[in-house]
């Protein structure tokens, strides 16, 4: 570790809290209809969409309007994809494209979906037509878990029958926060040397007299909404590692700014919907302790390196295999942890020539899927890991089981545990069968504790909706392309209906005045038994499966083994 490094990474901390606190307020006012500054595109989008817009829902019409909206935007996608190069705009980043298959159509039609963005094929493949559609996903599909979290947000803080409208609060989302916040980042993008061009390819000669083709295309504004709605698929396949997407270290700290302060803004908008900032303040703080902790882990990992590397080639610096030169050690190190810790699914190094232990923490943060996490969906996970914990402690120390005044009962803890459990089932079970059955086996590059690691990174990634992988894995397979497309799919509605089915029980219910026997959620020894549940649940859930991999191989390669 250097000074340098460890006063960026705190720099970059200070600027990302001091932005969403404020942030956190905005998001508030602007899903509570409060601001009026972009009035007239928000209310010429809801004429078109038409009476629907208007009407309060249920928490059961709610979700039906987000479900049909979703169905919508994912068979339009696959449709898109399949017929790509004979649509208009057919013209493409590079020279030599097809339109995709039926298993590749499917997994990229639910990855952006499912704001996952997982890419098992090359960015330089698809028309620009195609590119400007996921680009258009990019937008809708954080939006639609941002509006998820708010609905959970108001069935806590009141007793009321409806949780507002679903085509109204995407509305709200995507006028006031994603457009114009992606539409500051792209020309700063700009600035910063990023392209933006529908010209094809540039064909250049060479000083050799050779000719090559440099593609090119509308990279500023895809790589605008790719980090901040914690999208993260590549315009090309090296994704942040490319020049045109990330060029210096100025635009890798803006990405991960991008990528991590609304999800952070978030838990600052819960407070202000509960009316208790010290609440928001509680389950940040202990989130990111974690997320601080994760990100030393991951430095430290790649500062020693790999002895094995250093001896074999006789290095005295660490080695660079894997990484770019530009972005640093620090750099690297900060956007291995944001990318998965967000679930961006961005990348500015290959994930799989990270130490053990650096690619083993990421994979971590993917397990646990409650380090601030995506848009809307990483709060809703915060949340319910909080109400699990409510109920965990009201039976340790006999109080009653409450979250900000609702009464925890039978239902509500069923839920959460419904919440809690499919996102470890959706992980294992696939690993499981990948790595017995041929099908999955076939396509493992690498032997040993490496290539298991590979496999459950792959799963994990998708049931996440996070969309980075280890690239050790060759994924672009019908067995790969429809069972991570399905995980995806399970990953993202299974776990959200359930919360939106407890979020209808929530609101149904009154606000308990607090007593003598009310557990406080908002005080700092809640936040020890939280961050206690936390681990353990995910300890006991993942830990032989780390065991077997990056642990298993970091314990090896400090024995002076290759595998």
């Amino acid at each position: 570790m250097t000074a340098m490094g460890v006063l960026g990474i705190l720099i970059y901390l200070v600027v990302l809290f001091a932005l969403a606190v404020p942030m956190g307020r905005y998001i508030y006012n602007a899903l509570e209809g409060r601001l009026h500054w972009l009035g007239p595109l928000e209310g010429w989008i809801l004429r078109i969409i038409g009476p629907a817009a208007k009407r309060e829902q249920t928490w059961r019409q709610y979700w039906r309007s987000f479900i049909l909206f979703n169905l919508l935007c994912m068979l339009i996608t696959y449709a898109v994809l399949r017929l790509d190069t004979y649509l208009p705009l057919s013209q493409g980043v590079g020279l030599h494209l097809v339109p995709q298959g039926p298993h590749l159509a499917f997994n990229t039609a639910a990855s952006f979906t499912t704001n996952t963005n997982w890419q098992n094929y090359s960015g330089e493949t698809l028309t620009y037509l195609a590119q400007e559609f996921l680009m258009v996903l990019q937008f809708v599909s954080p939006a639609l878990g941002l509006v998820i979290a708010i609905v959970f947000f108001r069935a806590l803080v009141g007793r009321r029958d409806t949780l507002g409208n679903f085509y109204a609060d995407l509305v709200r989302a995507l006028v006031y926060i994603f457009l114009p916040v992606a539409a500051a980042a792209a020309v700063l993008l700009l600035a910063l040397g990023l392209p933006d061009t529908f010209a094809g390819p540039a064909i250049v000669h060479t000083l050799q007299g050779a000719v090559q083709q440099i593609d090119r295309g509308p990279v500023a504004a895809f790589e605008a909404i790719k980090q901040l709605g914690t999208n993260g698929g590549g315009f090309f396949n090296a994704n942040s590692a490319h020049p045109f997407e990330n060029p210096n270290p100025v635009s890798n700290i803006l990405a991960i700014l991008l990528m991590s302060f609304l999800s952070t803004a978030l838990v600052f908008t819960f407070g202000f919907y509960a009316k208790n900032r010290r609440q928001a303040v509680v389950l940040a703080g202990v989130t990111a302790a974690l997320y601080m902790a994760g990100i030393a882990i991951v430095y430290l990992a790649l500062v020693n390196g790999n002895p094995l590397i250093h001896q074999a080639l006789g290095l005295s610096a660490k080695s660079m295999e894997g990484r770019e030169v530009r972005n640093g050690t620090a750099g690297t190190a900060l956007f291995v942890s944001a990318t998965t810790a967000y679930t961006t699914g961005a990348v500015n190094a290959w994930h799989d020539s990270l130490p053990p232990l650096a690619g083993g923490l990421p994979l971590l943060f993917m397990m646990l899927n409650t380090v601030f996490g995506g848009k809307g969906a990483g709060m809703l996970n915060i949340l319910m890991f909080a109400i699990i914990t409510v109920f965990v402690a009201g039976l340790m120390v006999g109080r009653t089981p409450e979250f900000l005044g609702k009464k925890i009962e039978r239902k509500e803890i069923t839920l959460a545990t419904v919440a809690m459990l499919v996102h470890p089932i959706i992980i294992l079970a696939p690993t499981a069968f990948a790595l017995v059955h041929r099908v999955g086996t076939s396509s493992i590059l690498n032997s040993g504790f490496h290539g298991l690691t590979e496999v459950i990174y792959a799963f994990t990634s998708g049931a996440a909706n996070n969309g980075s992988a280890f690239a050790g894995l060759g994924t672009n397979t019908p067995f790969y392309n429809v069972s991570i497309g399905l995980v995806m799919l399970v990953g993202r509605y299974l776990s959200m209906a359930a919360m939106m089915a407890m979020a209808g029980s929530l609101a149904a219910k009154r606000i308990v005045p607090a007593s003598a026997g009310t557990l406080a959620t908002d005080s700092w020894s809640f936040a020890w038994v939280y961050l206690f549940v936390t681990l353990i649940v995910g300890a006991l859930t993942f830990f032989p499966a780390l065991a077997l991999g990056p642990i298993a191989e970091h314990l090896v390669m400090m024995g002076g083994a290759v595998k």
